[in-house]
């Protein structure tokens, strides 16, 4: 790589991790003041189980939380381990980045002149969160999720769902009575918060890193200009742009105003398509993902989302063709 390339890599790579950062931090901190009010997870364990009610709930939490989809990744891992439903953490985690405010205000301020896509593009979100919340929930979650938090998750789960095995505390046997005090503990000391909140977003922040170096290599390496080549193909467009959103890695909260400066070469439906899958998966969150969900959860999430998004795209371009 010559010199050139390598200032543009790191000019890349810099404008990545300071669009990033702060809102990972904003998830941490949101993630740890959840964990200092509700420690055992009530009030987690209280959403909805039913498999359309739960998603939808998920992400409607989304208004509520102005992260993009770097900071829900910690917002997402507390629901899960605090004991929420999986539906309802997993329709979080892929349809907040849209349904925040700050996304939906960007949208609306890229494009005031295309009053379908600001319909669209939540709508389509919460339709790619239910697609995934429905395809993740086919595995057990023993084989979903990752072993620390999955051992996490257990300890606040009701005995009905989750023996005393299952929660690794090693009480084997005994008066089953001890375990409320393990499920539902006093707030911990703002001290631990402080300690557990700083290890988080340090173990996130150098994931961040890793992924934004190696979506900044890629953008170097594959201009974008030979995805747009084909923008106006009303099929290769939507996948072209799909691999864009990948390789790009921009957060949600500006992926519109970039989105609009090449609106006018693809067709409607890859114009949603970017804007539709990279808020749940690209370069820079795979390592960010891999903290919640096995290899398989992954590939799942990737090839689900990937279809789900396809489908829609192709829909749109027959609707507005």
């Amino acid at each position: 790589m010559n010199a050139a390339r390598l200032a543009t890599a790191w000019a890349l790579f810099q404008g990545l991790l300071i669009e990033a950062m702060p809102f990972l931090l904003l998830g941490v901190l949101i993630s740890s003041v959840a964990r200092w009010l509700a420690p055992g997870g009530r009030w987690l364990r209280q959403l909805p189980h039913h498999p359309l009610g739960g998603p939808l709930t998920g992400a409607a939490l989304g208004f509520a939380l102005p992260a993009c989809e770097c900071g829900n990744v910690p917002v997402a891992r507390r629901l899960l381990a605090g004991g929420a439903p999986l539906g309802t953490a997993l329709g979080f985690l892929f349809a907040a980045p849209v349904l925040n405010p700050i996304v939906l205000a960007g949208t609306w301020a890229a494009f005031p002149n295309k009053p379908w896509l600001l319909l669209a593009r939540p709508l389509g979100a919460v339709l790619v969160a239910l697609a995934l919340a429905s395809l993740l929930a086919l595995l057990p979650e023993s084989r979903l999720l990752q072993p620390d938090l999955l051992a996490e998750r257990r300890l606040h789960q009701p005995l009905a769902s989750v023996n005393l095995l299952e929660r690794s505390t090693g009480v084997l046997g005994g008066n089953a009575a001890m375990v409320p005090a393990a499920v539902n503990p006093p707030r911990p000391p703002w001290s631990e918060v402080l300690r557990h909140a700083s290890q988080e977003f340090l173990d996130l922040a150098v994931l961040l890193v890793l992924g934004c170096v190696m979506a900044a290599l890629v953008q170097t390496l594959v201009p974008r200009e030979w995805l747009l080549a084909v923008g106006g193909a009303p099929t290769l467009s939507i996948v072209a742009l799909m691999l864009l959103s990948l390789i790009v890695s921009v957060c949600s909260s500006v992926d519109a105003f970039l989105a609009l400066s090449f609106a006018a070469q693809v067709t409607p439906g890859a114009l949603l398509a970017f804007l539709l899958l990279g808020p749940v998966i690209d370069l820079k969150l795979v390592g960010l993902l891999g903290l919640l969900l096995r290899p398989v959860g992954l590939a799942l999430t990737a090839a689900g989302a990937s279809l789900t998004v396809l489908l829609i795209g192709q829909w749109v371009n027959l609707w507005r063709g």
